[in-house]
Parts: structure tokens; C-alpha cells; sequence
């Protein structure tokens, strides 16, 4: 959070603004009720700062206090929403992944990068078959998710390896990759292939699957993938099986995206 409240020495640069900005999002990032201890924690303010945010925002009606705890309000909502509705792709895109979810019976996803991070734009589930909550605005990593893969790979090389080093390349699980050449070559063969396969990287027991939707610009604007669970379908049947299907859905967002 601290590259978030770095202003760089920008004369023009609102600290408190950034700090407001700063509490709201913590609360996306943790998804539960938070004690303005915790959201001191998450933030890296201190706890005063955090009391004058949150006085504020509850004043403006985006939280509200309950007993020790802080918890979003829905008009945090409008925040999000102006961006949804301002960008063609994320609206046109829903009955494509509803359909897409009916052809395979999978839960699907369409995500930009966004600060190092591939941010949920449009979702279709089937049911829940990950332990972590994906809805529109979830953030998950580059480096360990299919639809982050395929983002990076369309990047260079020297911008790539600089977000490697910026990045913690954590394992998520035992069989995350995290090793930087190995991270390049994935990339690579990605941008060869037209698909990115993470396999149990992310979390164990879930595969995933994704391609590139395409710009004006010929470049990766977005990526659509789909989920699946690795005990009932293998890595062959997401690459003879599904891969035709989620690219020809995928043809279809990238004329959507032509078109604006």
C-alpha cells in the first residue's frame, strides 16, 4: 500500500485524498468489517489518519460504524460502476461469458491488467469452486493466474522482468512457479501459442485456462478465461476441448472491442 501514498515529490500531489482513497480500498482487499487498528495495519497509517478517513467516509455515506468495526456502505458501489458503465467492453462482454459458461458448464472470467495485477471486469459462475471469493473488481496476481499470464506476455521483456522485480513472487500453493526465467519462458510461449494453462498454481485442485481478447491497437487489452476442476478435467481436455471453444468466444469480444 505504501507505493499507493508515495507522491513522488509532486508539489500537486493530495496526501489526504491519497489517504482516503487508501482506507476505502483496504476494506476491497480484506472483504470483511475492519477496526481502525486493522485498518492501520493494512494501510500502513497511523491510527489517527485512519479515524479522520474513516470519520469522513462515513460521513459521505461510502461506510458506516458498527460497534468497533467499519463496514462498506453500498454506495461504494457508484465508484465502481462509473467505470463499468464507462468502458463498451466490460457491458457488451456479459452474454458472451454467459454463454461461454453454458457451452462448458464452467465458470468464466474476463480481467485487465491493472497496477501489476489482473483485476476481475466481468464474471459468469457455474458454482463456487475456489476458496477465494471472485467477483467483479477481485484482484489476483500476474504471475500465478492464466489471464495474468496472458497479459504479461504481450508486454516486453525488460518491462516484464520489471515487474518481476518489483513483484514478491510468492508461492501460492507447491506448485507455483516463481522463478523469473522460467516466469519468461512461460510468457513466451504463451504469446506462441494463443493460451496460458496455470495448473494447480493458484490453488490446489484448479485448473484454468486463457486467451487474449485484442484492441485497436493489435495489442492485449483483456483476457477471457475459464475454470475448471483438475479432478475432473484434465489438462488434454482443456487443450482439445475447451481452448476451441474459449477462443471463438474470445474472436467475438475482440470484434466488440473493433467496434467501439
Amino acid at each position: 500500500m505504501s507505493d499507493f501514498l508515495d507522491a513522488g515529490g509532486d508539489p500537486e500531489f493530495m496526501m489526504s485524498l491519497a489517504r482516503g482513497l487508501a482506507v476505502l480500498r483496504c476494506f476491497a482487499e480484506q472483504e470483511r468489517p475492519m477496526t481502525i487498528a486493522q485498518a492501520s495495519k493494512a494501510t500502513g497509517l497511523s491510527r489517527p489518519a485512519v479515524r479522520r478517513c474513516l470519520l469522513t467516509l462515513s460521513k459521505l455515506g461510502y461506510v458506516a460504524q458498527d460497534g468497533s468495526n467499519y463496514v462498506l456502505q453500498p454506495k461504494v458501489m457508484s465508484l465502481g460502476y462509473a467505470y463499468l458503465s464507462s468502458t463498451p467492453l466490460a457491458i457488451r462482454a456479459q452474454p458472451v461469458l454467459d454463454q461461454l459458461r453454458d457451452d462448458l458448464g464452467e465458470s468464466c472470467s474476463l480481467g485487465i491488467m491493472d497496477e501489476d495485477q489482473v483485476c476481475y471486469i466481468a464474471r459468469a459462475e457455474v458454482s463456487r469452486i475456489m476458496s477465494i471469493a471472485l467477483r467483479v473488481g477481485s484482484r489476483l496476481p500476474l504471475y500465478a493466474t492464466s489471464m495474468g499470464r496472458v497479459l504479461l506476455s504481450d508486454i516486453s521483456r525488460a518491462d516484464r522482468a520489471a515487474y518481476f522485480r518489483r513483484t514478491e513472487l510468492a508461492p501460492i500453493t507447491e506448485r507455483t512457479e516463481t522463478r523469473p526465467s522460467e516466469l519468461h519462458a512461460l510468457c513466451d510461449r504463451i504469446a506462441e501459442e494463443g493460451y496460458a494453462i496455470v495448473d494447480e498454481e493458484l490453488e490446489l485442485g484448479l485448473r484454468s485456462i486463457a486467451v487474449p481478447i485484442y484492441g485497436l491497437s493489435g495489442s492485449i487489452i483483456a483476457a477471457l478465461n475459464v475454470g475448471t476442476q483438475a479432478a475432473r478435467v484434465s489438462l488434454v481436455d482443456l487443450r482439445t476441448a475447451y481452448f476451441p471453444v474459449l477462443k471463438r468466444r474470445a474472436r467475438e469480444l475482440t470484434a466488440m472491442a473493433l467496434a467501439k
